[in-house]
């Protein structure tokens, strides 16, 4: 069996010619002189490292094909027909609308969020400012956490830097702004991420000073790829001016040869590359400290699918410092731009990684250290996904992170909204109505929830914030049949493993093993 599709995605925009293939290779069986090379292989013969990449860059989020041995479908929930944790066994109380999904984030406990949900970090590519505004004012009005994602300053124009420093950055601050214009009742942060040249250039100390952010990250990975943040530049000034910023642009645009090229068509994009990190203990905590100095209420962490070495750096080093939240990022996950074999060919996938985590955590816990709030996130979608990973990580993990399912939902909102203002719904949701309300099935709750300001609301936030409330329903649900009416009750016991390999790696009990003395006692008569 073949994990991997080899040599032809929708993601690069190529296919094979025949319908065998090589499973090693992913070339046609038969390879014939005469093709036009419409595979990954053929179509790098003419397009080079353009076809490292997903395509069309600015527009789509990708997310790995490879189909890993192990996956959250290799667990199933359980339910049970007797009492109820966190409300009174009362057949009239113990409903699913009464569970509660509120919870505390932080060392302090002061990040309050009305769902288990952090949006993770979405920076500078185009995909993520085209539907930033619908995105953060669905987090914002759902109560929950948006992190601003790397190379936002970097990225923007108008940024003034003096003395290598950022002194202003429109482009953040719309950011930022965007999301506390719908901030409600204090639930939720807006937190602004950094990596190697957002810290050169100061972004968090502009950030914490300038424009009243609570919430910082530093930022050590991301599941999607193991090296620095990339988008495409089809602006010659703008790659010249992000050559000058410190970052890595290829071709150089300030080579002679590559401006002529560029400008009689040879080529018509250009790579900006960010640095990769150079982690230690000491420098870590240094930072943390620095940034608490600068007036930092909240500091996070966010890490990649490293290898568990990393990962138990992470989990240590943030012990030690004492961060509110750390998020741990597992292989195959959504991203604006990253490199396709990389993304499908590294790092440890998610059931993997977060048992790690888990095993990883309960070791300092058990050793009386403190354990941060940690978020995991990879491909987490629906709300199944949710109660999986909770339990898997119980009763360390507090939230699962997620950015291309709500950005989905964002773009569609959008869609759909601008589609129903020039009268050409599609009958897929014409069928539902005609108007907002008739379509967006919380469109009239929001507007009794927002009155006067609901006519201010993107679509796209209505879709994010719909999706959202789709998500709080079917964990309530699924919550209440394992009658656990607040996430705290959570245990790993909640779910078993389906596959005897699922249950070695995740130390989940197997489904034929679970609740196995319990069953013997109860049928000998000892217990009921």
């Amino acid at each position: 069996m073949s994990y991997s599709k080899l040599n032809a995605s929708s993601a690069t925009l190529t296919k094979n010619r025949t319908e065998d293939i090589c499973h090693l290779s992913g070339l046609c069986a038969t390879c014939v002189d005469g093709c036009l090379g419409m595979c990954e292989i053929g179509k790098s013969a003419i397009r080079g490292s353009e076809v490292i990449y997903p395509q069309p860059f600015g527009i789509i989020t990708v997310a790995s094909q490879k189909n890993y041995p192990i996956d959250l479908s290799h667990f199933n929930i359980m339910g049970t027909a007797i009492g109820a944790r966190g409300i009174e066994a009362d057949s009239d109380k113990a409903t699913f609308p009464n569970v509660d999904l509120e919870v505390k984030i932080g060392q302090r406990r002061d990040i309050k969020l009305k769902l288990p949900i952090v949006f993770c970090g979405l920076g500078s590519t185009d995909v993520a400012k085209n539907n930033w505004e619908e995105l953060v004012a669905g987090a914002a009005i759902s109560g929950t956490i948006q992190v601003i994602g790397e190379n936002v300053c970097g990225m923007d124009n108008k940024t003034e830097i003096k003395g290598g420093r950022v002194s202003h950055s429109p482009e953040l601050k719309w950011r930022v702004d965007a999301y506390k214009n719908w901030q409600e009742d204090d639930y939720g942060a807006i937190a602004v991420q950094s990596n190697v040249e957002d810290t050169k250039l100061g972004v968090l100390e502009y950030a914490l000073s300038n424009l009243e952010v609570d919430a910082v990250e530093l930022k050590w990975g991301q599941g999607a790829k193991d090296i620095g943040g990339e988008v495409k530049i089809t602006n010659l000034e703008k790659a010249q001016l992000l050559k000058k910023r410190g970052y890595i642009v290829l071709p150089d645009p300030e080579d002679t040869r590559v401006i002529n090229d560029f400008k009689t068509g040879s080529f018509k994009e250009f790579e900006r590359h960010s640095r990769i990190g150079m982690v230690t203990k000491e420098s870590f905590i240094d930072r943390v400290e620095e940034l608490r100095n600068l007036g930092a209420k909240h500091v996070f962490l966010k890490t990649g699918a490293y290898r568990p070495v990393d990962l138990a750096r992470a989990i240590k080093y943030s012990s030690i410092a004492k961060i509110d939240m750390l998020t741990v990022d597992a292989a195959g996950g959504g991203t604006g731009m990253s490199p396709w074999r990389m993304m499908n060919e590294w790092g440890i996938p998610p059931v993997e990684i977060f048992s790690l985590t888990y095993q990883y955590a309960d070791l300092l816990a058990k050793k009386g250290e403190y354990v941060p709030s940690i978020v995991l996130a990879g491909g987490i979608a629906l709300e199944d996904q949710i109660f999986k990973v909770l339990a898997l990580g119980a009763p360390y993990i507090k939230a699962v992170g997620m950015s291309r399912a709500p950005l989905t939902a964002a773009m569609v909102g959008k869609t759909v909204g601008h589609r129903i203002l020039e009268g050409e719904l599609p009958v897929y949701y014409g069928r539902f109505g005609g108007s907002l309300e008739e379509i967006f099935a919380e469109a009239s709750n929001l507007k009794n929830k927002l009155r006067e300001r609901f006519e201010e609301l993107p679509t796209g936030a209505i879709g994010v914030y719909t999706y959202l409330q789709r998500l709080t329903q079917g964990l309530k649900q699924l919550m209440c049949g394992a009658r656990k009416f607040s996430l705290s009750h959570i245990a790993r016991d909640d779910i078993a493993a389906l596959t005897i390999e699922a249950a070695k790696i995740s130390g989940i009990k197997y489904v034929m093993e679970l609740d196995k003395e319990e069953a013997e006692s109860i049928l000998e008569g000892k217990s009921q």
